[in-house]
């Protein structure tokens, strides 16, 4: 009986120490994509977005808490990917201009997601993985 006992508890012990690491590597991965993705956004999306990540009024959006930015998870993925043009409503302000392709890769579109998805007032617990980036398409 005692041999059971032990055998359970180290089977319980087992199970919580790897549930705990998947746990910590989750947030980790996200805390290392969110470090890259300041990297990018300081690369190329900084002159736009400026580093407040409050735009220009009426010509470059706010990512700053951004209804647009956190409510279109796709669509944002798909600007950043492959540029973005015409009419979008952000925060009730409406903007037409352009975005060029920036010519970045999924891995970096997904670690620049993450860091503004988590900037500026945002907050976005499920990361953005090069996974679904590489499944959004024009």
């Amino acid at each position: 009986m005692k041999l059971i006992a032990t055998r359970i508890a180290a089977i319980i012990f087992f199970f919580l120490l790897n549930s705990n690491t998947e746990a910590f590597s989750q947030t980790d991965s996200l805390k290392l994509s969110i470090e890259r993705g300041s990297e990018i956004y300081t690369d190329f999306c900084i002159t736009c977005h400026m580093p407040t990540g409050k735009g220009v009024e009426n010509t470059f959006p706010p990512l700053a808490k951004s209804d647009y930015l956190m409510e279109n998870r796709e669509a944002s993925i798909k600007g950043i990917k492959y540029g973005q043009k015409g009419e979008i409503v952000v925060n009730k302000k409406t903007y037409n201009g352009y975005m060029a392709p920036l010519g970045l890769g999924d891995d970096e579109i997904a670690d620049v997601m993450n860091y503004i998805t988590n900037s500026w007032g945002n907050k976005n617990d499920k990361i953005v993985t090069e996974q679904e980036v590489s499944n959004i398409k024009k």
